[in-house]
């Protein structure tokens, strides 16, 4: 996964050239383009605006431990050294993995037949010695992710302002829900063809 031009998912699934696999893929070469040309737009952007590639990355892994698809993690975590990240800074990105690891989805219906599928749950908070190595707008950033991740249905206008306090603007915060809508697609996929594969 170090090559943006190579692609992603064949990479994360260990895909070779004529195998079984490749040519599964093959058949829906649209989608397989449109996949790489997606992360490369989030992870290589000719034009990244305010949003860094260590952010960037950060996220990635992020919301790949959240989800609990540790290869995927390790991948994006290379890349954020690769990226120029501080060791420090990989260490805070694994110390919220293991704060925010819980089960979900959780939230609240709005009153109605709904409402008895309310279900709580941990709404993340980053802690103290983690927040001061993220810095706020990571810090942020992370607990804005877990609530997509895992409280869906209890978005609000009130978390897109703590992403505004911590100096995301509106367009970082659509690029950062991109990255997660990505991060949750790509998993699938990737899960999907090592099942087919019969891997881990």
């Amino acid at each position: 996964m170090s090559r943006t031009d190579a692609d992603v998912i064949d990479a994360l699934v260990g895909i070779t050239p004529g195998s079984p696999l490749d040519a599964i893929r093959a058949r829906r070469p649209e989608a397989r383009a449109h996949a790489q040309a997606t992360y490369r737009a989030l992870f290589a952007p000719e034009a990244p605006g305010n949003v860094t590639a260590q952010e960037r990355f950060a996220v990635g892994g992020f919301v790949a431990g959240l989800h609990g698809a540790t290869a995927i993690a390790v991948c994006y975590a290379a890349r954020l050294a690769e990226s120029g990240a501080s060791a420090a800074l990989k260490e805070a990105v694994d110390a919220a993995i293991a704060e925010a690891r819980t089960n979900g989805p959780y939230g609240r219906y709005s009153a109605g037949p709904l409402s008895r599928e309310d279900t709580a749950g941990l709404s993340y908070r980053v802690g103290a010695a983690t927040r001061r190595t993220l810095c706020p707008r990571l810090a942020a950033a992370f607990e804005h992710v877990h609530m997509l991740v895992f409280h869906p249905r209890d978005a609000a206008p009130a978390a897109l302002q703590a992403l505004l306090d911590a100096g995301w603007s509106t367009t970082d915060i659509v690029t950062l829900s991109q990255i997660v809508a990505f991060l949750s697609f790509q998993i699938r996929v990737v899960t999907g063809l090592r099942t087919l594969a019969g891997r881990p």
